[in-house]
Parts: structure tokens; C-alpha cells; sequence
């Protein structure tokens, strides 16, 4: 049990979000006996990893909930899949068949991978079988089948009897040709099934009955049962309103939408959820990540180099901060996640509360004492040749003395990380410096103090000699470039692990005969 006071004073962001909302909904949250959570998925193409920091953040949000206050919890995972396919996504097979069926609701849309009925539905498989992979708690609900179920008519006809008004909040908004043809109902084309955007002519509030200018012919559609769905910005007010959710965060680029949004509900007669906008993900190139480009690094890429866990840690991390996601921040991420782990064993409760991994282990941080960084083992994963995990463990263990794979469950998971990701990432770019006479000599000598080392000297011992024999061969004024030098001709990169601890690991008999071959 967490102490009150230590629950006042932390400044984390969950903790901080949780008690907003707390503050700002309390009577609504009360009346209701439950806090609902909405995460919004739109399923135009596979989902990407910025949907899971959506969850994940949620989720650490919740997991604050539980020591705040008693009130059960939920997260709404609502998939926006009557949406209509605006353009074909570039990750897809069978884009031709995509093409033939671009404006029609995602649920009606055949799936290119000919694993579902529809693309809509395989997306959002593919949603729920990442989600489960990572153990959230949440509820999928299906866009499609609110509306044909008719679980959004009482709020559509709402929607309708406040149609003027909506209009009057929407409209300033929109360029003046867009707001001759807006509506916030679309109709879908009872003959081609596209989500038609066309101009209404008159509208029957008792029959929940519109009728839209279909290229001169008149379309009469009533508004219930999946007949029309919402544009964008009032469908999020609308499902706000008929879920009920008390908060819900969302990407920079919608605060305007979130806007008037909050606009749209408070006018039907509802307070609108907390909210949190966070920050954009990137590429390698700094552009915004995107579902149907495919751009950064996948969930599946991911998962294939590093534990959920440095993943989770990576999106708890500066929420408010665009973050770049591409395979070369993934050995930093999973550093940081260890480095957190080991200070954790020493905070006291208010920083443990501070320390990333509590949230991302909701609260149990594990106690695995780290062997080394995964930066470290990736670089004995190219000294040792290694390509398996069995090989690597018997490297390991050949210094490292009475330590055990089932008793490092972190670790022996790191071992076969670092050898995919070496292989798949590190290996291709790898560019080993040829050194001049003068840096030649200067490593030289570096070989010859490794000659009055043993392994049974401390890390620090062999460090302190690397800088003296770096000092004394041109290096005094700048040790940066002395260990910039054995790293690029040691290590084929500009920055490397601590070598009196590599050393010390490696073996000094050993890193001796790696030099060697690399200045030979």
C-alpha cells in the first residue's frame, strides 16, 4: 500500500493525468460507480506502433487509478472501421483489389490477405492480437457494428435535433467551398456502398430522416442502424457521449478536433472527457509515422530486438516530446529500461514512483541483478562470433562465474535480442578504420601495456592504464579521440562500451589478439 503523502507528492505524468481527471469528473464518476478510459484506433491500415503507446500510456494511466481510488476501471479500444478507405496503403499485397473498393466503409472492403472478411476486420484482428500479445485489459468495440446495432441511434437522433447548432460550431472552420457541401451526417450509397460527403437538402427530425443532393438526384437516407455514419469530429462527440468516457488522449495533430469536439458534447448535454494530447512519433527522417506509409519501426521489429517491457518504457517516457522510432534507438531504450531496474532497488518509495519501470511493471519492479548493457553484449556478440544463445552463454559464463539462465530471465532474453539485432542491424553498416602509422604505433603500445594487465585486475585498474597509454602517445589533450580511435578500428563505430570493463570481461589475452588482427 502506497502511502498517501507519497501519492500527493509525485509529479508522474500518470499519476498527475489520473488525478485531473479525478478532479475534473469527479461527480460524473461517482454517479456512474466506474472511470471509462477510450483509446481510438483507425483501422485504414495495419496497426502501427504509435496505436500501441496509445494503449500502453492508457494503461500505465489506469494501473495510477488503482492506487488513487477504489472505483472499477475500463479502456475502450474503439476501432473506427465504418470509416471509408480513402487511399490505398502502400504495406498491402493485392492493391488492386484495394483500389476497386476505395470510399467504401473499411468493414465492406475485401481483405488483400485474404485471411478475413473484410480489411477492416483483418486490421483489427491484427490490433487485438498485439494488444493480447502485451497482456492489456481492454474492450474492442467495433464502429460497424454500434452503428448497425443501433446502439448510437438515441445519440444520432440527438445529433440531428441539434443539427443547426453543430453546424455553427463546424462551419467557421471550414473553407468556404467546404462548407457549401458539409454535412455532419454521411450517407452510404445504398448502390455503390461508398461513405458518400454530399450536401444535404432537408432533413425530417421526426422521421430521423435526411435527404442529401447525390449529383442532382435526391438520396433519402434515415440516419439510424448504419444507414449514415458521422464525419469525424462529431462522431468522436458522439461517442463520447454514448460511451460515456471520462478521458481519452490523442496525438498533437488532433487538439483541434478534440476542440470542438468537446464543443459538440457539452451542446447535446455532456461534459467533455480529460483529455492529454501527446506528441507525434517519427521516422529516421523526422516525418510524422503513418499507417498507411508503413515509415519507422514496427511493433513486430521491435519485439524481435528487444523485450514489450523497454518498448513500454520507451512510450511512458517525455509523452509531450515527438519521439523519433527507428531500429537504431532500440539498444539506448533497452539500456535505459536495465539502468532503471537496477536504480530501483535503492529509491525509496516517493522516486520509486518517479522510476519508469514501476509503471511499466505496474508497480513490480523486477529484482534480476543485470550482468552487463545490451550496448556491452552486442558488442561481445561481434568479438565472440557468437550465433547462437548457447554459444554466448558458454562466452559469458567463461567469465562471469556462477551465474545461471534461469536465474536471469532478463539477460538470457538479451542474449538472443543482441544477436538478431547485431545481425540484422549492426552488421551491414559496420565500417572498421584502417589507422594511420601514427595511430598504428599509438595501438601498439596500447598492446603492449594489455601485456602487464591480467584478468584478474579490476576494471578500473585497466581503464586508468588505457588512459595512460593514450596520454603518452598524443592523446593527452583530447582522450576522446584516443577511444574514439579503438572503437572504430576495434569495433567498426565511433562509440563502444567502457573497455576496462570490456576488457576485463573479454579477457586481456583475448582483446590483445583482437587488436592485433584489426591493425595487422
Amino acid at each position: 500500500m502506497i502511502k498517501k503523502e507519497n501519492l500527493d507528492k509525485t509529479s508522474a505524468w500518470p499519476f498527475v493525468e489520473a488525478k485531473k481527471m479525478l478532479r475534473e469528473r469527479k461527480s460524473i464518476i461517482e454517479k456512474k460507480g466506474k472511470i471509462t478510459l477510450q483509446t481510438g484506433y483507425g483501422p485504414s491500415g495495419l496497426p502501427h506502433i504509435g496505436t500501441f503507446g496509445e494503449v500502453a500510456r492508457t494503461s500505465m494511466l489506469v494501473n495510477a487509478l488503482k492506487h488513487l481510488t477504489d472505483l472499477p476501471t475500463e479502456i475502450i479500444t474503439f476501432s473506427d472501421d465504418m470509416d471509408g478507405l480513402r487511399k490505398v496503403p502502400d504495406n498491402v499485397p493485392n492493391k488492386e483489389t484495394l483500389e476497386k473498393n476505395l470510399h467504401k466503409p473499411l468493414t465492406q472492403v475485401p481483405d488483400p490477405f485474404n485471411k478475413y472478411d473484410s480489411f477492416g476486420e483483418h486490421n483489427n484482428e491484427k490490433l487485438k492480437s498485439f494488444l493480447d500479445s502485451f497482456n492489456f485489459k481492454y474492450d474492442f468495440k467495433s464502429s460497424t457494428k454500434l452503428y448497425k446495432s443501433g446502439f448510437f441511434n438515441p445519440t444520432l437522433e440527438i445529433i440531428l435535433e441539434n443539427y443547426e447548432e453543430i453546424m455553427n460550431i463546424i462551419l467557421p472552420t471550414l473553407g468556404k467551398e467546404r462548407q457549401k457541401t458539409y454535412s455532419p451526417f454521411l450517407p452510404i450509397c445504398p448502390d455503390t456502398h461508398h461513405v458518400l460527403e454530399i450536401p444535404v437538402k432537408e432533413i425530417n427530425k421526426e422521421k430521423s430522416e435526411i435527404v442529401f443532393d447525390n449529383n442532382g438526384k435526391d438520396l433519402a437516407s434515415s440516419i439510424l442502424d448504419g444507414h449514415c455514419k458521422l464525419q469525424w469530429k462529431v462522431d468522436w462527440a458522439m461517442r463520447w457521449y454514448a460511451l460515456d468516457v471520462d478521458f481519452e488522449m490523442y496525438g498533437k495533430d488532433l487538439i483541434e478536433s478534440a476542440i470542438l469536439s468537446s464543443k459538440i458534447i457539452k451542446l447535446i448535454g455532456k461534459k467533455n472527457p480529460s483529455g492529454f494530447a501527446y506528441e507525434l512519433f517519427l521516422d529516421e527522417k523526422g516525418e510524422k509515422i503513418s499507417k498507411s506509409k508503413g515509415n519507422g519501426i514496427t511493433i513486430e521489429q521491435w519485439l524481435d530486438y528487444a523485450s514489450p517491457e523497454s518498448l513500454s518504457l520507451y512510450m511512458y517516457q517525455n509523452p509531450k516530446r515527438a519521439k523519433k522510432l527507428y531500429n537504431e534507438i532500440v539498444p539506448k531504450a533497452v539500456d535505459e529500461y536495465l539502468d532503471f531496474i537496477e536504480k530501483a532497488k535503492t529509491q525509496d518509495e516517493l522516486k520509486l514512483l518517479m522510476n519508469p519501470v514501476w509503471h511499466v511493471h505496474n508497480g513490480k519492479v523486477p529484482k534480476e541483478k543485470m550482468i552487463m548493457t545490451f550496448s556491452m553484449l552486442l558488442n561481445l556478440v561481434e568479438t565472440s562470433n557468437a550465433n547462437n544463445k548457447e554459444l554466448l552463454w558458454k562466452f559469458v559464463k567463461r567469465y562471469k562465474e556462477n551465474i545461471f539462465e534461469k536465474e536471469h530471465p532478463i539477460f538470457d532474453d538479451l542474449v538472443g535480442y543482441a544477436i538478431k539485432y547485431f545481425n540484422d542491424i549492426i552488421k551491414t553498416k559496420k565500417k572498421y578504420k584502417t589507422p594511420n602509422q601514427k595511430e598504428k604505433k599509438a595501438l601498439e603500445v596500447l598492446i603492449k601495456t594489455l601485456d602487464g594487465c591480467s584478468d584478474k585486475m579490476s576494471p578500473e585498474e585497466i581503464q586508468t592504464l588505457i588512459y595512460s597509454a593514450g596520454k603518452d602517445n598524443g592523446y593527452s589533450e583530447n582522450l576522446r579521440d584516443w577511444f574514439k580511435l579503438i572503437y572504430e578500428v576495434v569495433f567498426g563505430d565511433e562509440n563502444g562500451p567502457r573497455m576496462g570493463f570490456f576488457i576485463s570481461f573479454f579477457g586481456v589475452k583475448e582483446t590483445k589478439d583482437l587488436i592485433i588482427n584489426r591493425i595487422k
